[in-house]
């Protein structure tokens, strides 16, 4: 029995790694903000997550002292049982996006950002899609004798956003969570945008802030 109960624990230690969605958001923005500019809409307060003792949803319980004690009462982790802290148990990365890799990507889309596409998104050519990347909504407002131009940066920003999304994901160690990072980020570029600017909500629908 005592085997049993051990390995009970240390599965729960082991599957407990879940996606640090305000972390990610935290480090998306970040990112946003310095590709696009810092005067850009500001975003909403991510959600409150509740706290569950950091043991990943197994019980502690208070342990009374000894009778006639002056002593607090002490507190019982299961997780002391296998000797693992608690607060180590969850292995839940602060989302990295300050490795070389990261930050020449980003150096590199801010920018073509300000070079190209900022003067087509102030216009309503380019718009934010659902996907994380940047689309070309409507090709009229684009002059002629830049649309080759255009369609070549969109496509460079899209290469180097599908990077990074993979790049963050890789270099928190789970590669795993590329779409979740990339969902992130799609929905902070939308957050991110200056008033006036196009981007679609999660149904695909153009929407303009």
């Amino acid at each position: 029995m005592p085997v049993v109960a051990a390995m009970a624990l240390t599965a729960c230690v082991t599957i407990n790694v879940y996606f640090p969605a305000a972390e990610a958001k935290e480090a998306a923005k970040e990112f946003v903000d310095k590709v696009i500019g810092t005067d850009a809409a500001p975003s909403q307060p991510a959600p409150a997550t509740k706290p569950d003792g950091g043991n990943g949803g197994m019980a502690s319980m208070d342990i009374p002292a000894r009778p006639g004690a002056d002593s607090p009462k002490l507190r019982f982790d299961p997780l002391m049982l296998i000797g693992i802290a608690p607060a180590y148990a969850q292995d839940q990365p602060n989302i990295n996006i300050k490795t070389p890799a990261i930050q020449a990507i980003q150096s590199r889309m801010a920018g073509r950002f300000d070079a190209s596409l900022r003067k087509q998104f102030d216009a309503g050519a380019l718009g934010f899609a659902n996907n994380g990347e940047v689309t070309v909504r409507d090709a009229s407002k684009i002059a002629l004798s830049d649309r080759v131009g255009v369609n070549q940066a969109v496509a460079d920003q899209n290469r180097d956003a599908k990077a990074v999304y993979r790049e963050i994901a890789v270099a928190n160690n789970h590669p795993e969570w590329e779409a979740q990072i990339r969902g992130v980020f799609s929905r902070q570029w939308a957050e991110s945008a200056k008033g006036g600017w196009w981007y679609q909500d999660a149904g695909g629908a153009w929407k303009q802030k």
